[in-house]
């Protein structure tokens, strides 16, 4: 469940801030894969979105959202030929960590008639994808500038560490090419933003929409800002202390919380999720916290991507009224 005032009051303050910084929005669609949240975002102010899968940007062009940065290696011919395809109807950028991947990505230029934008993508800390030095990320820069069909658009990373901004300075100052973009991401850090400009000149952040109990924990929000719950049932009260819901890690999903638990019931703040199993929660009742059979509570989910992608639609709320439903458009959009 949306609750819809929370939401835009969300995506607002958010949009607000970066306007006040001169700083581009770009949100991450992956956590809520919602054309109807994209909307928002974009007449807000936003200036195009992210999107961690061809499927997920498939699904935003398909509805018209035409301004797309697709935030992950594309390897594959079945994938480049996908993304030929989307260039041929929309404006699309993409990242990349290694030299042998321009040509195939020059391959699926070519083949659309248009140029692509490519960002290289830089590790700063997280140990993932993106190159480790700055020196290599300026070489990168310099062989997708002589690329034929492609354009270097810039450095992107996620998500901010102490370290990010000195990697990041030091790549543009090596760089024998101009840099028009740095692109940095990830929720925790959004409100730091200010300390990072003008280096950086665009932000993407997905969780900020909604919130969740990861991004409390990490300091951002607070449950009266969250905006997603998963309504759930007490079909079990086994024990005094003990009550099990109807959502499991289909519901859910399977994060464990900085606390070890599974998710906030709302109704009974003192209580946690101590275990999932597919279809149950595990709820060990605390303080004066009680429940009866049949109830229905409200579950501030861990982690709201994954959660949101195990459910078909988003119900809107406003005022504790339903007022809409939304699709998940791209729920289990993973290619």
């Amino acid at each position: 469940m949306v609750d819809v005032d929370r939401l835009d009051r969300n995506l607002r303050r958010w949009q607000e801030e970066c306007d006040r910084l001169g700083l581009a929005n770009r949100p991450h669609i992956k956590t809520h894969k919602s054309v109807e949240i994209a909307r928002r975002q974009l007449e807000l102010g936003a200036l195009g979105l992210t999107c961690q899968k061809l499927g997920e940007a498939e699904t935003m062009i398909d509805a018209g959202l035409d301004d797309v940065l697709i935030a992950f290696n594309l390897v594959g011919d079945r994938k480049l030929e996908r993304l030929a395809g989307l260039m041929r109807r929309a404006t699309v950028r993409v990242t990349f960590d290694d030299p042998a991947l321009l040509p195939g990505l020059a391959g699926a230029a070519r083949a659309a008639g248009e140029e692509l934008g490519v960002l290289v993508d830089c590790d700063t800390g997280l140990g993932r994808t993106g190159v480790t030095e700055p020196a290599r990320a300026a070489t990168l820069a310099a062989e997708a500038s002589r690329t034929g069909g492609l354009r270097f658009d810039g450095f992107l990373t996620y998500p901010v560490f102490a370290e990010s901004r000195s990697f990041l300075e030091e790549a543009v100052e090596l760089a024998d090419v101009d840099v028009p973009t740095v692109s940095v991401g990830g929720t925790p850090t959004m409100w730091h933003a200010e300390e990072l400009r003008p280096l950086v000149t665009e932000y993407r952040a997905g969780v900020y929409a909604f919130g969740d109990l990861n991004t409390i924990a990490a300091g951002v929000g607070s449950l009266d800002e969250v905006a997603l719950t998963v309504r759930a049932t007490v079909v079990s009260r086994p024990a005094p202390d003990r009550a099990v819901l109807d959502a499991g890690t289909k519901a859910l999903a399977a994060d464990r919380g900085r606390d070890g638990g599974f998710g906030h019931v709302v109704e009974v703040p003192s209580s946690a999720i101590v275990k999932l199993d597919e279809e149950h929660a595990y709820l060990r009742l605390g303080g004066d916290d009680s429940l009866r059979l049949g109830q229905t509570v409200s579950v501030v989910p861990n982690h709201a991507c994954p959660a949101v992608n195990l459910h078909d639609d988003l119900v809107a709320v406003q005022a504790g009224e339903v007022v809409d439903r939304w699709r998940v458009d791209a729920r289990g959009k993973i290619t």
